[in-house]
């Protein structure tokens, strides 16, 4: 009996840590998708050109991320607040085309992304199998499917639109799944800035696909 309660006592501060890290996680999602939000909004007036200038912005903030995790808490997260903002300013032309031409589209999108988001997420935190090898294999067909896209530039392919969305999602539910399984394995509460950049990332690409679904036709 001493033991099993040895043993519990010692398991339960580290699944204490990771429901901490789970609900801080996803608070700094929220907090970066509301950041998103008002650079969408403060970009509403910008030309296209400024999106190549932004997007760069957001890179330079991810990258830095990496190097500020493990010494200043609050530096990531200012920085991947700016993440969402410089996104939002960076997305900002797209959104107002849509929103000008084919509202639903958008609401359709974000509806489709909220349910894939938390069918797959809860799927990854859930499952026992590691899913890195599956991670591998998504980011490796990532890179085909970006190599996909910019052929589409260049060579008119039937369905083309409608089969890289459906590729980019499939794509995007293994990652989300890998991602969630990170944020159920890690005890560590400084990983919670780049865990919910990768989800936020998730999310972003995964209303991008969508939106492009939705929008076919138009």
């Amino acid at each position: 009996m001493s033991e099993s309660v040895s043993l519990g006592t010692v398991g339960a501060p580290a699944q204490d840590r990771t429901r901490t890290l789970f609900g801080q996680t996803m608070f700094y999602v929220a907090v970066t998708a509301g950041f998103f939000a008002l650079g969408s909004y403060l970009g509403r007036h910008l030309s296209e050109g400024w999106a190549f200038v932004w997007f760069i912005a957001a890179f330079v903030c991810l990258i830095a991320m990496n190097f500020t995790v493990r010494r200043s808490a609050t530096l990531s997260a200012v920085l991947l607040f700016a993440v969402g903002t410089t996104l939002g300013l960076a997305m900002a032309p797209t959104l107002v085309y849509y929103a000008s031409t084919n509202p639903q589209a958008l609401w359709q999108a974000g509806g489709a992304t909220a349910l894939f988001i938390a069918g797959f997420g809860a799927v990854g935190y859930a499952t026992r199998r590691d899913l890195s090898g599956i991670a591998r294999l998504c980011f490796w067909a990532l890179v085909a499917l970006i190599v996909f896209g910019i052929v589409m530039i260049f060579i008119r392919i039937p369905n083309g639109s409608l089969i890289y969305s459906v590729l980019g999602l499939l794509i995007f539910a293994g990652l989300t799944m890998f991602d969630f399984q990170r944020l159920r394995r890690s005890s560590d509460l400084d990983s919670a800035p780049l865990l919910a950049a990768s989800i936020f990332l998730d999310a972003l690409n995964v209303f991008l696909f969508f939106l492009r679904i939705f929008s076919r036709g138009d």
